[in-house]
């Protein structure tokens, strides 16, 4: 019996579960035949292995192939398996020892030429190889993105001949040890470059503080997305773990995961035309979506009222939990989604509602429909939502010299998020209502007030606990244990859309 085992790794959401690829020669009618859940670019590997075997000056059986990758009920996709097919072969037709296969595992898809073509999703492959302490061999273009696993031994191969040469002893393949990937990116956005806007750079820096999330409304040409954009530049670097998870997630999507840029913080803006499965992830197999790739980072929702609501109200549960589960009648995946939410808005619909420069043509009814298309339990999951007023021209002609950059703001946020971490352990966001009644010490004046409001605007109890998270972060940008009857009201002034539904 002519059998061989090589070893592999499929890809199920960001993890890449073992697949043991078994690899039987038999006699009978000559055939090839793969087995184990396959899907059609696995099935096509066929071809791609004969023809890469044959070009390659190998033999290729004239027996019956069988090849099963199991385990048999784990769907199979891409051309991952091109490389560990063809070494099984190989071996079982006894043109490779047998032996060798047990410290390694192999990935890479095979050009008709068998050169080593790259595969999306190497980084959790390298992870998975690493916990059960096995050798990864790699195509060349992965190898940068696979030493990320620092302790992992990876290997890369530009060609199948190469790979074959390492195992039979001729000739070693060059280990994997370049750092070229752990470059930060460094931003020119400095919000130094917004001109005037004190309460919206404010609002940023409590947000940047706590990770909160944030909607600003304003007119057109106000400077909502301009600030949006800058917050990255606000936020402290990824730590190592982050900057993983980040990579991980990166990894297994459609646009895989470019090593230039680790640690760099995620910042995604898709267009309000996007659909549920888009923003969301989905698909066949499970992609991750725009939340899940701002995940440690920023998802900016420019003009929130035309996304689509059945879109926006799939983001609730993330918003709430920091994880979205694809579930479908064969699988379920899950993708971590992390994310601060900072979205824009236009004040009514002709977008002019407040504005120095234009009067507003929209009626009460007009603004009412238009401030509905956002769910009230969407709203109540924003911790801040903050008007971003028409400026004058004397503001515009201001210097950008006299401004605060975003060096000296990110280094209060680091302060903060460092005071948050020595007190709870965690951001002021992900405060439970337990742990807020322990660490919110709001004074007897801030008390009465909260109360005030909440029952004149007829709050939800969701608002209420964000609003003292929000003067919480208020008070740790201020190293105060405390929380006064100002930071109260500073929070509370970043609730605008609790007064105005409540005026129209």
């Amino acid at each position: 019996m002519a059998l061989a085992i090589v070893y592999s790794r499929a890809s199920s959401g960001i993890t890449a579960p073992l697949v043991t690829v078994e690899a039987h020669l038999s006699f009978g009618m000559a055939g090839f035949f793969i087995v184990g859940l396959p899907e059609a670019a696995v099935k096509e590997s066929r071809d791609r292995v004969r023809s890469a075997l044959m070009n390659t000056h190998f033999e290729f059986p004239s027996r019956r192939i069988t090849i099963n990758l199991a385990p048999a009920d784990l769907p199979k996709e891409g051309g991952r398996f091109d490389l560990p097919i063809a070494l099984g072969i190989l071996a079982a037709s006894g043109q490779l020892p047998h032996d060798i296969f047990e410290d390694y595992e192999f990935t890479g898809e095979l050009a008709l030429s068998g050169e080593l073509r790259s595969v999306r999703g190497i980084l959790p492959v390298a992870l998975g190889a690493y916990h059960a302490k096995r050798i990864l061999i790699v195509p060349h273009h992965n190898s940068a993105e696979a030493v990320l696993i620092q302790e992992a031994r990876v290997l890369s191969a530009k060609h199948l001949l190469d790979v074959c040469a390492h195992l039979k002893g001729e000739r070693s393949l060059p280990s994997c040890q370049s750092n070229e990937g752990k470059r930060q990116i460094e931003t020119n956005l400095d919000i130094a470059d917004v001109k005037g806007q004190p309460i919206a750079k404010r609002a940023l820096e409590i947000a940047a503080a706590g990770r909160h999330s944030l909607l600003f409304i304003g007119p057109p040409g106000t400077g909502k997305t301009m600030l949006a954009s800058r917050l990255p530049s606000l936020l402290p670097e990824l730590s190592d773990q982050e900057a993983l998870e980040v990579a991980a997630i990166a990894s297994v999507s459609n646009n895989g995961f470019d090593p230039k840029q680790w640690k760099h913080i995620p910042f995604r803006s898709p267009h309000h035309s996007s659909s549920s499965v888009a923003v969301v992830g989905g698909g066949r197999p499970p992609h991750p979506g725009e939340i899940s790739l701002a995940h440690h980072g920023v998802l900016f929702l420019d003009e929130l009222p035309e996304f689509n609501r059945h879109v926006l109200e799939c983001m609730r549960e993330p918003l709430e939990s920091g994880s979205v589960t694809i579930s479908r009648a064969a699988f379920q995946t899950v993708f971590p989604a992390h994310f601060q939410l900072i979205a824009a808005m236009n004040p009514c619909p002709c977008g002019y509602a407040g504005s120095i420069v234009d009067a507003c043509s929209c009626a009460k009814e007009q603004i009412k429909r238009y401030l509905g298309k956002i769910s009230g339990p969407l709203l109540d999951r924003i911790d801040m939502h903050v008007e971003v007023a028409q400026l004058s021209p004397e503001l515009l002609a201001q210097s950008r010299n006299t401004a605060e950059t975003s060096s000296v703001v990110r280094q209060r946020v680091i302060e903060a998020r460092q005071y948050q971490q020595k007190r709870q352990g965690k951001y002021n966001t992900a405060l439970t209502v337990p742990e807020l009644d322990s660490y919110s010490n709001l004074q007897q004046d801030a008390q009465r007030v909260l109360h005030q409001v909440v029952s004149k605007f007829n709050l939800s109890a969701r608002a209420y606990h964000r609003i003292i998270k929000i003067a919480r972060t208020i008070a740790d940008l201020e190293y105060n244990s405390i929380i006064h009857a100002g930071h109260l009201g500073e929070a509370l002034s970043y609730r605008c859309l609790d007064r105005s539904k409540r005026m129209i």
